[in-house]
Parts: C-alpha cells; structure tokens; sequence
C-alpha cells in the first residue's frame, strides 16, 4: 500500500510556499507535490482529479467546486520606467484611457470594459504582454503578483485605484472532503496544530481496564461488631 500524497496545484503568481512549510512541520510523512497550472485550466484539474486542491484566481466556473476566498491583491499597471505615469503614486483607469492596454488571453481580471485603447491582437500570455510593454507597444493592467513574477528592470508599476481585483482562493471538489484536505484547509486558514479541525486524528488510545473490587476487608473491617437484621449490634457469648 502505497504512501498517501497531498497534490497541489496553483495558478502563476500564487506562492504556497508558507503553507508548505508548515505542512511538512505537521505531516512530514506526508508528502505534498505542488502542481503549476495556467489560470483557465485551474479548475479542470481538481475536476479533472489530477490534484487534491489548487489555488486559483476567482472568478472562475465554480460548478461542482468548493471555493475558500483567501485574499484580495492589489491590481497594478505595468509602465516603463520612462512613462509619463509611472512618477505617480498610483492611477485610475481614466488615466489610461489615451494609452493601447493590453488584454491578454489569460487575463483573469473581471473587467466589463477593461481600460485604454485596445490592441490590434490579444497576446497569448501575461509573460507575452509584459515583453510587448517593455517594446513600448501598449501598458498591462494585472495582480500584483504578476507584475511581480513578470518583474523587469526596465518597466515599473503602480496601483490602479478603480480596476477590478483578483481573488485568490483555495478550490476542490465536492463531492469528497478528504482529512489531508481537511489537514490543508487548516492550514490555510490559520488553524493551530491544537486546534480540533487543524491537527491530526490522535491515534485511539486502548481503554482502561475496569479496577478490581477491593478485600471484603475493607467494607468489613475485621474486629467491627456484626449488626443483625435490624441492624442492632449483636451480642458476643
């Protein structure tokens, strides 16, 4: 019988490495495989069954998934360092709007009209969007953890006070909650070890066995008058 295995998937941008961490510290026996995944295809591997849990970016088609929000990033705008914006503390969409944004296919910002002017072509990625920012082709609007993972020294960016904001959340299947996935929900969300739901099952601890009566010499001391049926104390001859 094989070992059982935690398998994790995540989106770009998304770091689980402190929660890693901590599950060696609590289940080292336990082994824990990390998954990178591109954000539309997030979903379909939990469905799929090819890992346990993934962390993903929301919204996303959440049928038949269970979906914990675990934070808010902040949404960035990706200049060159050069840019008449890029000496300010932060912007709006409306100061973007004389600007080509980019939009790539893996955009996972709910806009309902994303901001600037549009580009002739869509890049494929993020990481292909960012390239054409620093050729000076248009500005990115992404989470912050992607201009982050996408960090070049040539291109800065700063917040956009207006623009949606990606949630990322911790996303399985419904219709089995696991105890490792029980273990990792935990964690996650800041369960101490001690804690009922956030610790392992303790292993069952064999029953006391039951204490054997004590010598008659105890209920009877030796010596004691003995009392007759009505409890008068009898007469010794």
């Amino acid at each position: 019988m094989t070992d059982p295995e935690f398998k994790l998937g995540y989106v770009p941008g998304v770091t689980p490495g402190k929660w890693v961490r901590t599950w060696h510290e609590r289940l080292p026996g336990t082994p824990l495989t990390l998954l990178g995944v591109p954000a539309a295809d997030a979903a379909a591997l939990v469905r799929d069954g090819a890992a346990d849990a993934v962390l993903l970016r929301l919204p996303v088609d959440r049928t038949g998934l269970h979906a914990i929000p675990l934070y808010t990033e902040t949404t960035v705008v990706v200049v060159p360092k050069d840019h008449l914006v890029a000496a300010a503390d932060e912007v709006s969409a409306a100061d973007l709007a004389d600007d080509v944004v980019l939009h790539p296919l893996d955009d996972t910002l709910d806009w309902e009209h994303p901001p600037g002017l549009p580009a002739l072509d869509r890049p494929a990625t993020t990481g292909d969007a960012v390239e054409l920012v620093a050729a000076g082709v248009g500005l990115l609007v992404v989470p912050q953890s992607l201009a982050r993972l996408h960090h070049r020294r040539d291109l800065t960016y700063l917040p956009v006070t207006d623009a949606p904001q990606s949630r990322v959340a911790l996303s399985w299947p419904e219709e089995e909650t696991t105890d490792l996935m029980e273990q990792f929900i935990g964690i996650v969300r800041g369960r101490t070890v001690n804690s009922t739901r956030g610790r392992p099952a303790a292993a069952p601890q064999p029953k006391a066995k039951p204490k054997r009566p004590e010598a008659a010499t105890k209920t009877r001391q030796r010596g004691a008058p003995q009392r007759g049926k009505r409890g008068k104390p009898r007469r010794r001859s």
